[in-house]
């Protein structure tokens, strides 16, 4: 579940940024770049096993694909049963992991035509498109995440990802209250449970701030 801490931490920090300093949009493209690269640095360090090498910064902001597969599939197997992955999955995550959002997108429809039902699909599709689009909820992928919700109401991946990309999109009340939600309904032993009720408290802060400024 570190990467979902991770992920989010990063992204409120990029909305932070964006809505409360109101950094340019020219501006947010390096301090993107950046967050990118610390995500990928952890991503790096995080697996001791891994002999240390140079990276290359390319190199490493491919690491926000890995990223965004990792904890799609951690928050859809702590659910008791989680979807399978079909072979339209497999191949979208391979290129998720190197960040061709737009391909990963076109190949993950072929997993929703097959099974309209398969709610980590949706979520996957959703994450692309946004992916694809820098960053933006377009109303595609805004379909798909409440496609995802439909086909899986157990599980908090499409909430959680439909609530950040409210967020980093500026739009801190609605993500806040879809997140605030899906604490208020899970298990008190749900593993993704604390993290989130972590990020809600940062997410108040900030609104907090901007209340006072």
């Amino acid at each position: 579940m570190i990467w979902v801490m991770v992920i989010g931490l990063g992204l409120l920090t990029f909305a932070a940024l964006a809505v409360l300093c109101k950094v340019p949009r020219k501006g947010l493209e390096p301090i993107g770049a950046a967050l990118a690269l610390g995500l990928a640095g952890f991503a790096f360090q995080a697996a001791p096993a891994q002999p240390g090498a140079p990276k290359s910064a390319e190199q490493r902001q491919d690491k926000a694909g890995p990223l965004l597969v990792e904890a799609r599939k951690a928050l859809y197997g702590s659910i008791a049963t989680p979807n399978q992955p079909n072979r339209w999955l497999l191949t979208a995550d391979a290129m998720t992991r190197h960040g061709q959002y737009g391909d990963a997108a076109t190949i993950v429809l072929g997993a929703v035509e097959q099974n309209p039902k398969d709610s980590e699909a949706w979520v996957a599709l959703g994450n692309n498109l946004v992916g694809h689009a820098e960053g933006v909820l377009t109303p595609a992928a805004m379909h798909a995440y409440r496609k995802a919700v439909e086909a899986n109401p157990a599980s908090p991946a499409p909430g959680y990802f439909l609530g950040l990309a409210l967020i980093t999109n500026g739009k801190l009340a609605e993500g806040r209250a879809i997140w605030a939600d899906l604490v208020a309904k899970a298990p008190s032993d749900a593993p993704w449970r604390g993290e989130l009720a972590e990020r809600i408290k940062r997410l108040d802060q900030i609104v907090a701030m901007q209340q006072s400024q």
